[in-house]
């Protein structure tokens, strides 16, 4: 098991390197300058969320789409993944992590537009779309669809659903471990988060939409207060903290004795892919909810499901760095090793809530990742093996929730990294090829 760990260890470290990020990137800024600056259109599609549209073909409003693509990108990787960035990057990456976000917006508003240009309805009146509809039917290319449906299916099952029960295992047993045995107690958040995530996946998208509707807006203010509230503390500090992560974003400094690049590579490499890890713009996942929003324009609904990455990056991500490097300012001897432990030492600069909040913050973020990741999966399974898939998909997804919290998942961590990766090969490909079909859509629309 060791030497499988390692051999899938350094595949990931190969397909997440920069080659991965120079594409990803490269596709961001491809798009945002083909498509004329998409990100201008911000606010209206803003507005567009929160409205609803008269006579709409859909499965769910566009606020619920957006609000379940939310419940899955943002999560852990917004806290905890900022941090590790800062700490392996310098502040300089929280500049990065923040512009991936602000070009990922044209490839969010790219995929989904696909996404919702070529879904299907089924005999039962479901929309279903996403990128390998886009690749069967754009393209052609239906062997592509397939691999991409595969890796998703496998992807979920890590990044979505086991390494996130593990983190509310891990953080409930951290909370109550004066309570009860550790063993005892994993096996018991193992089977109520089994049964939680059972009766809403039940529902299908318009359950889980509900859910992430009602959840998804409480949990996320609750975070950005707490930012807010330590922001406000570290006030003196955001001045110098702002002028450190510029700087930094384009130092030529040299480090580690000039032999391991300059600090503005080291903030590039970590700053780019936890935004775009964070985000997901590029990876394929949010459109294929996004094309079960009710919208008559594919325009519309892809303007809506851009702002998941603003909101997701530019404005959380954003946050959670500020914080990050203002409270290393404001406390020298604090260490930057950690990024788990340097998320916990600033959040504990709020009286008494401060690690409840942060607490709260890992086990709603990730609960609602596992609801959004299991509508992705299932709509991966269901298009490599029909309906009939549907009953045994979430059954396999409630046990991997069971096993997510009980055993150690250093091996599936890396195995979710690598089928990331190839879930955006078939994604980028479709976006790339099909870039004269977004435009198009795009020049000939009101909006």
């Amino acid at each position: 098991m060791t030497k499988i760990q390692e051999i899938i260890s350094a595949i990931g470290g190969v397909v997440w390197g920069w080659p991965m990020i120079i594409l990803l990137l490269g596709t961001h800024i491809y798009l945002t300058i083909r498509l004329r600056f998409p990100q201008r259109k911000l606010w209206k599609a803003v507005k567009l969320s929160v409205q609803s549209e008269a006579g709409a073909k859909g499965d769910v409003s566009q606020f619920g789409a957006l609000a379940t693509a939310l419940a899955a990108t943002i999560g852990t990787g917004n806290i905890i993944g900022v941090a590790t960035a800062v700490s392996l990057g310098g502040p300089g990456a929280v500049l990065w992590c923040w512009l991936t976000g602000l070009f990922g917006i044209a490839t969010k508003y790219s995929e989904a537009l696909l996404a919702l240009k070529y879904r299907v309805k089924t005999p039962e009146g479901r929309m279903l779309g996403g990128p390998m509809y886009a690749l069967e039917r754009g393209l052609g290319l239906k062997w592509l669809a397939i691999l991409f449906c595969i890796f998703t299916a496998l992807a979920a099952f890590g990044i979505g659903n086991t390494v996130q029960a593990n983190a509310i295992s891990e953080n409930l047993c951290l909370l109550l471990a004066d309570w009860m045995p550790e063993s005892v107690m994993r096996i018991g958040v193992g089977i109520l988060l089994s049964i939680l995530i059972g009766v809403v996946i039940i529902g299908g998208v318009k359950g889980i939409a509900r859910i992430c509707t009602a959840f998804v807006p409480i949990m996320a203010l609750l975070y950005v207060a707490g930012c807010i509230y330590i922001l406000c503390c570290n006030a003196p500090y955001l001045p110098q903290s702002i002028r450190l992560i510029a700087t930094q974003a384009f130092s030529l400094q040299a480090v580690g004795g000039g032999t391991a690049g300059t600090v503005m590579m080291a903030a590039a490499r970590y700053g780019i892919a936890r935004g775009l890890f964070s985000n997901e713009s590029g990876m394929g996942s949010a459109p294929i909810v996004a094309a079960a929003g009710k919208t008559n324009s594919p325009v519309r609904g892809a303007l809506v499901a851009s702002t998941a990455t603003f909101w997701d990056t530019v404005v959380i991500c954003a946050i959670t760095g500020l914080v990050i490097v203002s409270s290393i300012i404001a406390n020298p001897d604090i260490d930057i090793s950690d990024g788990a432990m340097l998320t916990k030492k600033a959040f504990g600069a709020i009286p008494v809530v401060g690690t409840p909040i942060l607490t709260f913050g890992i086990l709603t973020f990730a609960f609602s990742t596992i609801l959004g990741w299991s509508y992705y999966g299932e709509r991966a399974v269901e298009y490599l093996t029909g309906r009939k898939g549907i009953i045994p998909y979430r059954v396999a997804w409630t046990i991997a929730c069971f096993l997510g919290s009980i055993i150690s998942l250093d091996l599936v961590w890396n195995i979710a990294d690598v089928m990331n990766a190839f879930m955006a090969l078939p994604n980028l490909i479709s976006l790339l090829l099909l870039s004269g079909v977004i435009a198009k859509e795009t020049k000939n629309s009101r909006f």
